[in-house]
Parts: structure tokens; C-alpha cells; sequence
């Protein structure tokens, strides 16, 4: 383990680096890591570590994690809007149904009443061609 204290100016405090070029195991797993994310803005790509410090090398993985993870998020958040799109084309859809169904139950109505009153002025007819019609036959009878 390596450490240095330096004192950047007389009024600032003293700064520690330690780092160790022992133990490798974190500086193997960067190389796994995708170095690039397109997802992400430029400026917000993570920035390759210092493999000799071991707090560069978690920084870049914990910087990477966090990569991977707006990535999901970005694409979990597209899908949800292609859901909301979908879901807001039926209730258009709905709204049109139902638009129509409220159409044909106000003319269902007005043919029912008027189917009413024609059977009504029917009956009337009949009624009154029955009152014309028994005249004529008691006087075809008395003939």
C-alpha cells in the first residue's frame, strides 16, 4: 500500500491518497465493462479509471452500474409511453363507441314513439273504417 499526504497550499488541509498495486481483481473486472453507453450524453459517459487506484476503478464500475441502469430505466419509460399512446387510441376508440351507441338509443326512442303513434292514428283508421263500413253493410243486408 502506497499513501502520500500533500498539502495543496498552506491554508488548505492536507489531502491522503493511498492506493495498492497488489490486489488486481477490480482492474480485471473494468475490462468487462462496456466503455461506451449511447443512451448517454457525451459528457455523461463514464471516463475510464486509473487502474492503479482502487477507488478510480470502483467509481468507474459504480459509474457504469448507474449507466446500465438509466438505460433500463429509458427503455422501461418508452415502453410505458408506447402503452400510454396505445391506451389513449381505445379510449378514443371508446369514446367514439360510445358516441354512437347514445346516437342509436335517442333514435331507438324517437322510432319507438313514433312506431307508437302510427299504431295508434292505425288503430284509429281501423276503428272508424269499421264505424263506415257496418252502415253500409246492415243497409246491403236490408236490401
Amino acid at each position: 500500500m502506497i499513501t502520500s499526504t500533500r498539502r495543496v497550499s498552506p491554508d488548505k488541509s492536507e489531502v491522503r491518497i493511498a492506493f495498492s498495486l497488489e490486489d488486481t481483481s477490480d482492474v480485471k473486472d473494468v475490462a468487462d465493462i462496456p466503455q461506451t453507453f449511447p443512451d448517454l450524453e457525451q459528457r455523461l459517459q463514464p471516463v475510464p479509471p486509473c487502474v492503479s487506484l482502487r477507488e478510480s476503478v470502483q467509481v468507474h464500475k459504480e459509474h457504469c452500474r448507474m449507466a446500465r441502469e438509466f438505460h433500463q430505466v429509458k427503455h422501461e419509460i418508452a415502453a410505458i409511453e408506447d402503452c400510454k399512446r396505445q391506451l389513449l387510441a381505445e379510449l378514443v376508440e371508446d369514446e367514439k363507441v360510445a358516441m354512437e351507441i347514445a346516437r342509436l338509443e335517442e333514435e331507438f326512442l324517437r322510432l319507438t314513439e313514433e312506431n307508437r303513434t302510427l299504431m295508434t292514428v292505425h288503430n284509429e283508421c281501423a276503428q272508424q273504417l269499421e264505424r263506415l263500413c257496418l252502415p253500409n253493410q246492415t243497409r246491403q243486408d236490408s236490401s
